[in-house]
């Protein structure tokens, strides 16, 4: 129950900023596709024109960022500046929905904006569509709506949220096989970009969108990532009410 009423609350939010919200998260991709995309449409990756490779790099990107932003901004402003957070803490709700409720929310606002992407890709026939994929995407919103809880509820000011957002999302971003492929770099370089979740989740997009079908290796990295991070936001919301 703590759940739904968590994700009806942020449904209410949703709701009441739609507009804003919708147009924000269509300006990020779509420069993107403009800039890369069209700029550098003879260019060919993998045997796939630019412009088809780089649809599914920016859905992993767009997943990312908002499902990670949605949850991270919630969480520090009612931690930091409302001081709400601690209404939860001293009501009967148990921490572990309220993680939980708060990851699925930041979660869905991902995928949301992944879906304009996904658009993209069908009208510019790039892209094969498929339930796996789907899966691929909810995995990798949880992935980053789970970091952006644990970086909120870590965090002792806004600027520190700005930090590892810098030092952590914005380079994982760009260097995890969104933009170009990840195969031609040094095995030392691609060696430590392979710890990265957003790699292994970019992949399984990519090979999905294409029909190439599902890297085992990638998706039970993902999974793996998945599950440890929400067990640690839950262990940090018990560790903020001890």
């Amino acid at each position: 129950m703590e759940i739904l009423t968590i994700l009806w609350r942020e449904r209410t939010f949703f709701k009441h900023r739609f507009l804003k919200i919708t147009s924000s998260q269509l300006v990020s991709p779509l420069l993107y596709l403009i800039t890369f995309g069209v700029g550098l449409s003879g260019v060919v990756i993998e045997g796939k024109p630019y412009l088809h490779f780089i649809i599914p790099g920016l859905l992993a990107m767009t997943t990312t960022r908002n499902s990670y932003s949605a949850v991270s901004m919630r969480i520090s402003i009612a931690r930091l500046h409302e001081r709400s957070l601690e209404s939860y803490i001293y009501s009967p709700t148990r921490m572990s929905r309220f993680a939980i409720g708060y990851i699925l929310a930041g979660a869905l606002r991902g995928i949301y904006a992944g879906m304009f992407t996904i658009i993209i890709g069908l009208i510019a026939g790039a892209m094969t569509w498929s339930v796996m994929l789907f899966v691929v995407i909810i995995i990798n919103a949880i992935i980053f709506s789970s970091l952006g809880f644990i970086a909120a509820m870590t965090i002792d000011t806004h600027y520190d949220l700005n930090r590892f957002t810098n030092m952590v999302i914005t380079p994982m971003t760009f260097l995890c096989g969104t933009f170009y492929s990840v195969s031609g770099l040094p095995w030392y370089f691609k060696g430590i970009i392979e710890l990265f979740p957003l790699t292994h989740t970019t992949r399984l997009m990519r090979r999905l969108f294409f029909g190439y079908g599902v890297d085992g290796f990638s998706l039970l990295i993902a999974i793996v990532y998945m599950v440890l991070l929400i067990i640690l936001s839950i262990r940090i919301c018990y560790e903020e009410i001890s």
